[in-house]
């Protein structure tokens, strides 16, 4: 597995993901496969934050106050654990994230959560571009279908792979869950 001070980072784990409005999605084990990480982080007491996305539209299933803001039961944050609330995609922007990391030393961020081709994609350009050694976990992300430029249909597989290559190399590593576990 990783460092003692790798810390995971779930990026909106919300009840508003499982919204119909969302459309839809590809990989369907995420929830699952960031269960299981967030259970091994807790288990060797590791850093974990929790990211919620705070929505400035009234009618968005993440503004403050609905269910759909709340985290999902199954990832709900430890008192113990910390939790960044954002309002644009990237978790570092206005957040106090990047303090909070260095106060602690923590040098090493796995990303897991929502969706990949946003707030995943956006929080991981960031840590690479100020200097984390950063892994996204494939299988413990997840997006939705959506138009491209064209208006052409694409896919949340494709959508999904897409973000990830972009990530690949360049601002991240790329695993799955079991490969990171073992």
């Amino acid at each position: 597995m990783t460092k003692q001070d790798t810390a995971l980072i779930i990026i909106d784990m919300q009840r508003g993901m499982a919204d119909p409005k969302s459309g839809r999605r590809n990989n369907p084990a995420a929830e699952a496969n960031i269960h299981q990480l967030l259970l091994a982080w807790r288990a060797a007491g590791r850093p974990i934050v929790h990211v919620r996305h705070m929505s400035r539209s009234p009618t968005s299933v993440f503004w403050p106050g609905q269910a759909g803001n709340e985290f999902q039961e199954n990832l709900l944050p430890l008192a113990s654990e910390h939790v960044v609330e954002k309002n644009v995609t990237d978790a570092f922007v206005n957040t106090g994230l990047e303090r909070w990391l260095h106060v602690r030393g923590i040098k090493d961020l796995v990303i897991v959560g929502v969706s990949t081709n946003m707030s995943v994609e956006a929080t991981a350009r960031s840590a690479g571009n100020l200097g984390f050694a950063t892994t996204v976990v494939a299988d413990a992300c997840f997006s939705f279908d959506r138009l491209d430029l064209h208006g052409k249909a694409q896919t949340a597989e494709e959508v999904h792979i897409n973000a990830l290559s972009n990530l690949r190399g360049e601002y991240a590593t790329i695993v799955d869950t079991a490969s990171l576990l073992n």
